[in-house]
């Protein structure tokens, strides 16, 4: 495949290695300091745009690549108020838009587990939920997409809990889920999930040693996203 990657930071250039070892090519390497070097890029001749910029870039880099037919496997986070406009342009241009928090493979399976422990959590009363993630100081949005996802699955399945809310801000009520957001070198990403009672704590993590498993999983979806139509997630690829 031919692909460009929008957003060539520490995750881009490990995706570009990535790709190029599994014979792709990377026909685009675009960041917020040659961002007019879309200019000269082909889109007919692109097969798949891997995003993976800053919040305040990623409506527009999405937005560049579905306009001009190009499928796209999105894995920025922060700029998720917006996803509905993106999906709608999905539609209109009949075109493919993947969007995940996070990669990894590991990371996904953690998603299902957190949602059976919710739901086991959801007939026993008297613990308290929180999450706590970790991850490099360079990581511009806090809480983290992957906290979010942990929460949301968690809200669905537990009736006595209605939001989430970041440690330290407003609504901290009994309805609602705190996350700790710690930033710290090296930390590539750590995620518990707590429920901690006045006798016992029960506890699942999930630590990434590298971004590779999140790098690989990207290009594992842009390879599985031809010919394919609509908004995409981890669920349709891993079909869970």
């Amino acid at each position: 495949m031919n692909i460009v990657i929008l957003g060539y930071g520490k995750m881009g250039k490990i995706i570009g290695e990535l790709a190029e070892s599994r014979g792709h090519t990377i026909a685009g390497k675009i960041n917020i300091d040659n961002r007019e070097d879309l200019n000269s890029l082909n889109p007919s001749k692109i097969d798949v745009a891997i995003e993976f910029s800053q919040p305040e870039a990623a409506v527009e880099n999405i937005t560049w690549a579905m306009t001009r037919g190009i499928p796209v496997v999105s894995g920025t986070t922060g700029w998720l108020a917006r996803k509905a406009e993106i999906e709608e342009l999905t539609t209109a241009q009949k075109g493919a838009f993947f969007y995940a928090s996070n990669y990894s493979i590991g990371v996904n399976i953690f998603f299902k587990i957190n949602e059976f422990l919710a739901k086991l959590m959801n007939e026993t009363s008297g613990y308290h939920t929180s999450i706590e993630e970790i991850h490099h100081t360079e990581k511009k949005d806090a809480p983290s997409g992957t906290a979010i996802t942990l929460a949301e699955g968690i809200l669905r399945n537990m009736d006595k809990l209605n939001e989430w809310h970041l440690s330290g801000q407003s609504h901290d009520t009994e309805q609602s889920i705190p996350i700790t957001a710690k930033r710290i070198d090296p930390a590539p990403g750590t995620h518990i999930i707590r429920y901690r009672s006045e006798i016992d704590q029960i506890e699942i993590s999930h630590t990434a040693h590298s971004r590779q498993g999140f790098a690989l999983g990207a290009v594992l979806v842009a390879e599985w996203i031809q010919g394919k139509k609509g908004v995409l997630s981890m669920d349709d690829f891993l079909s869970f």
